[in-house]
């Protein structure tokens, strides 16, 4: 087993890997940039190194010469970033570095999103119509390929890893413009501008599956997860098991996930998903071979620990359980805390964390690199906390999920947890019959009762009243006269 592991991330993700870490008696070396001095990933860790590359995160170079430096074992690097760069376990490996992820022949396959699906098409599976070539900066040759396909159709990047560089486009009009926000993307994130065409699958349901492999080709699942509540490729919300699926369908999506895991060579955690259709009719669209924002769900049903079964398996150890020794008890969801304003564009909210208050009880889990006083940094992803609960039934995860959103209290940074809130309280969202579509359409609700409007009033009130009050001489007539007055104006 290590000795010392490097994380080569941030934020939450960088501070769950250290408390694993931790757990198995491991001890750990953080890297932070000068944004991220006061994050929680910093103060937990063992050693903590600034990092002086103008790539940040994302300086494999100086990372592997810091761990040999510090005399490190291995590095995980999460998700993001290094994560599923093939060339960096490959350094890693020239390094006498362990690098905890599946192989780099294996990233270099997912890194070809094209050929990935080409692959599983040899192999029998199903998979989303799309182009047979990549193309790079052309417009006409890609949107020739839309019309084959039929409207609608998604422009994705050849590079594969995080969701980025992939548009929706309705018709042949917006075509243009999407497929230059695209390109911007993948630019952006991986440095490639060669895009395929894939024909959608819309609405849809997506569903991921967990899948574990070692390096004897031992392959096992640990349950699906619906994450069909997606905000430009960000799942905000997702819950296990997938309400989406009968029994026999979710026994059939975790049987495929393990055949394309040992057909593609998995060695390690991945995670298979899905596009299922209204039919249910299930289409492979992605393999991500690395840990996931949503993995606490997958732990809170399993009770397995998926970093460090990481761990183990990337020091040679094998898998320690057959499929029949795996069991599912309960249900899990997960909301996506993200510092940004989901009223004006969804605009990013960086600055100090003045409270931070969060929430408790009986299976509740907060996974966050946040706390009063902290610093949320402009510079990298929104995602500030994941808020994942538990329950017997799906209605008491729900409502647990939806009591811990109200106990949640967050100052300093505007947030999405009002977006949240009306998400799981939503008609639809409770009676489990959502699909990708969901977010695309107003969250209407039933009008409020005139109770709870006259409440509102009189609250809104007072508050009105008090905040006046610094301005102007306090005389005890006029201290309760504005609600008051709200309130003999209100019906009944």
């Amino acid at each position: 087993m290590f000795k010392k592991i490097l994380v080569a991330n941030r934020g939450e993700i960088a501070v769950r890997i250290i408390r694993t870490c931790r757990d198995m008696d491991i001890d750990t070396v953080a890297v932070y940039t000068p944004r991220d001095f006061s994050s929680l990933h910093v103060r937990l860790a063992d050693e903590a190194v600034l990092l002086h590359s103008p790539q940040r995160y994302g300086a494999g170079d100086e990372i592997i010469e810091i761990a040999q430096r510090l005399g490190v074992d291995a590095i995980h690097p999460g998700y993001g970033f290094l994560a599923e760069r093939a060339d960096f376990a490959r350094a890693c490996a020239r390094a006498g570095i362990l690098f905890i992820g599946p192989s780099p022949d294996f990233l270099d396959l997912l890194g070809s999103r094209l050929k990935m699906l080409q692959q599983a098409d040899e192999a029998g599976f199903d998979t989303p119509a799309h182009s047979a070539e990549a193309y790079e900066n052309d417009l006409p040759a890609l949107t020739r390929e839309a019309e084959r396909l039929g409207y609608p159709v998604v422009i994705k990047s050849c590079q594969g890893g995080r969701g980025r560089g992939s548009r929706m486009v309705p018709s042949s009009a917006k075509m243009e413009a999407a497929l230059a926000r695209a390109e911007t993307e993948a630019v952006r994130v991986y440095g490639s501008a060669r895009m395929y065409v894939e024909k959608a699958i819309y609405p849809s349901y997506h569903v991921d599956v967990q899948v574990f492999g070692d390096h004897s080709g031992n392959i096992i699942h640990l349950g699906e997860r619906c994450s069909s509540l997606l905000r430009q490729n960000q799942k905000l919300v997702a819950e296990s098991p997938a309400p989406c699926l009968s029994p026999e369908q979710r026994q059939r999506v975790c049987q495929l996930a393990c055949e394309i895991a040992r057909t593609l060579g998995l060695s390690n955690a991945g995670t298979v998903e899905f596009l299922v259709d209204g039919k249910g009719k299930m289409y492979f669209s992605d393999f991500k071979g690395r840990i996931q924002v949503e993995h606490p769900i997958t732990e809170m049903i399993s009770r397995i620990d998926i970093v460090a079964e990481q761990i183990r398996i990337a020091s040679g150890q094998p898998l320690r359980w057959r499929q029949e020794d795996i069991s599912f008890g309960g249900f899990a969801m997960q909301c996506r805390i993200n510092a940004e304003d989901p009223w004006n564009n969804f605009m990013p909210s960086p600055g100090i964390l003045t409270r931070f208050r969060l929430p408790g009880g009986p299976s509740v889990r907060v996974d966050t690199y946040g706390y009063a006083g902290c610093r949320v940094p402009e510079r990298y992803d929104s995602l500030l906390a994941k808020l994942t609960v538990w329950g017997e039934s799906r209605e008491e995860c729900r409502a647990r999920m939806q009591r811990a959103l109200q106990d949640f209290a967050i100052n300093g940074v505007r947030t999405n947890l009002p977006l949240l809130q009306r998400i799981i309280e939503h008609p639809v969202f409770v009676s489990g019959e959502y699909g990708t579509d969901f977010l695309q359409h107003p969250l209407t609700f039933e009008p409020s009762a005139e109770t709870d409007l006259r409440d509102i009033a009189i609250a809104a009130a007072i508050a009105f009243d008090r905040r006046n009050k610094a301005f102007r001489p306090s005389k005890p007539e006029r201290t309760t006269r504005g609600w008051h007055q709200a309130a003999r104006n209100l019906p009944g």
